[in-house]
């Protein structure tokens, strides 16, 4: 139950992905260097000043799947002061960094209108117009897990992160299944010569290791984007559902219900989709929940060494990489450790989930328990 509650709980992340994330730009890619390498917890306020060429519009569907540019800038503050119609402001200091000058900004440029249309009654004072800057340009800022080398919210890109491990395994599962099936039922149902060409082309690719094998089908596509991930590394999951296929058409083509329906004239097809295949289905749904796991681990260590999600898309291996780069130094520890529970949570969850099934659809056990 343990490995279910946290594997729906993942999947609840992924699907609502951008509208739970603190950073809804796309990416989570919003880099603000000033607040670089954070511990979890820092918080800071922030003065939002509209940009000067709003980015188009995006509809709800848009912004659940990629998120929104933001329409203004961020820039973290120490202090502010309104004098007339000037904003004075104190940029916040990184520690790592050379203090930043004051910067003076009109009300206009905060919040994207004309002086000449500033009519409105509440802007006649400076404590009316102070008000209105600390409530709709001035926010406070959490970044409840820190930020990353380049001052980017750890919190969103992990939540991003778990929309692309579960992709990645979804995907991977899906071909890995569909082609382990395909080629394991034309081996075990034929017999014969297609039996012995696809029990070799089974044990050439079994002989590869699968890192290689991902990285030629990258080269083949010539790219390393995300759906490139996908593809390769399903391509290379396929070979243990094929033999688990094949040993089970193996036995269940003798069974006498097969036999009866080859007297019958029943044609190939439906034998096979209609009687064979929906018997197999404990196991497969077993294999596929381990190739889960094991996707998202191939994922992780693709990505870890630069061969797998390219930047700016937010991966749990990436960014351990992007962690063991600075151990050593105060954030180091915490910039590796998070994604790397992350990692472990999620395949360990999806093993217990497969141990829970391959229990469940033991037939040894169902004899001992009725």
């Amino acid at each position: 139950m343990f490995g279910l509650a946290v594997i729906v709980f993942a999947s609840l992340i992924a699907v609502l992905g951008y509208l739970i994330m603190p950073d809804a730009s796309p990416n989570a890619n919003n880099s603000l260097v000033q607040l670089q390498k954070k511990e979890p917890g820092f918080s800071v306020k922030m003065l939002r000043i509209k940009k000067p060429n709003n980015p188009a519009p995006t509809n709800p569907w848009q912004k659940w799947l990629f998120g929104e540019e933001l329409p203004y800038e961020e820039i973290p503050l120490q202090s502010f002061q309104i004098a007339g119609s000037f904003i004075r402001i104190n940029p916040y200091i990184n520690v790592h960094a050379l203090p930043d000058k004051i910067r003076i900004f009109r009300v206009n440029e905060v919040f994207g209108f004309k002086l000449s249309n500033l009519d409105l009654p509440e802007l006649s004072g400076a404590a009316a117009l102070e008000q209105k800057v600390m409530k709709e340009a001035v926010i406070h800022k959490m970044y409840w897990l820190g930020t990353d080398r380049a001052g980017r919210d750890v919190l969103s890109r992990l939540l991003l992160g778990t929309r692309i491990s579960l992709g990645i395994g979804l995907i991977a599962v899906l071909i890995s299944v569909s082609l382990g099936i395909l080629v394991g039922a034309a081996a075990g149902y034929f017999g014969g010569l297609v039996d012995k060409a696809m029990l070799f082309l089974i044990t050439v690719v079994w002989s590869i290791p699968g890192i290689m094998l991902v990285i030629a089908i990258s080269l083949a596509f010539d790219s390393r984007g995300v759906w490139v991930s996908f593809v390769a590394v399903g391509l290379t999951m396929w070979v243990d559902v094929a033999r688990i296929v094949r040993g089970q058409f193996l036995s269940l083509k003798e069974k006498t219900y097969i036999e009866a329906g080859k007297v019958l004239g029943l044609p190939q097809n439906r034998l096979i989709f209609r009687h064979i295949l929906p018997n197999m289905i404990g196991p497969l749904i077993v294999i596929g929940t381990a190739n889960f796991a094991a996707a998202i681990l191939m994922e992780a260590g693709l990505s870890f060494l630069g061969l797998g999600v390219q930047p700016p898309a937010p991966s749990w291996g990436m960014m351990v990489n992007e962690g063991f780069q600075l151990i050593g130094t105060r954030a180091g520890l915490y910039l590796v450790l998070l994604p790397s529970l992350c990692i472990s949570m999620l395949v360990l969850s999806f093993n217990l989930l497969g141990n829970g099934l391959r229990d469940a659809y033991d037939p040894k056990l169902l004899i001992n328990n009725a």
